[in-house]
């Protein structure tokens, strides 16, 4: 039996709660996030840069739910240490890394140039 829209979306929200509610990690990256998205509001990035902002976020967020849904598959079937085990939990946490990793690059090509002028104009202002 196919299941209604409306508890597809409920199971994905309650799946994104329990991430950012059990996850050090994942309320880390939420919080960079929300702070990129300020202050691309704030230096009024291009459409292009949002657009590129908006993919490092979705990447980072879901190589972390999918970290988290790994580690929890794994904890349930090998719940004593095991080296295969350590093998998927290890090369998934390396593909958040490599997603962040990629994040930063592009939060740097966005923000850089924007950041250093306003800072530029904050310290003109400050220093008359």
């Amino acid at each position: 039996m196919k299941r209604p829209w409306s508890d597809t979306f409920r199971v994905a929200f309650a799946g994104i709660a329990y991430a950012i509610r059990t996850q050090r990690n994942m309320r880390v990256h939420a919080a960079m996030s929300v702070l990129a998205l300020l202050l691309g509001a704030v230096l009024q990035i291009s459409t292009s840069d949002w657009l590129w902002l908006g993919l490092a976020i979705t990447i980072v967020i879901s190589a972390e739910l999918l970290n988290t849904a790994v580690e929890s598959v794994v904890d349930l079937v090998m719940p004593k240490p095991h080296p295969l085990a350590k093998v998927a939990k290890d090369t998934a946490a390396g593909a958040v890394l490599v997603t962040a990793v990629f994040a930063v690059i592009v939060g740097v090509a966005i923000f850089f140039e924007p950041g250093m002028k306003l800072l530029g104009a904050i310290l003109r202002v400050m220093h008359g």
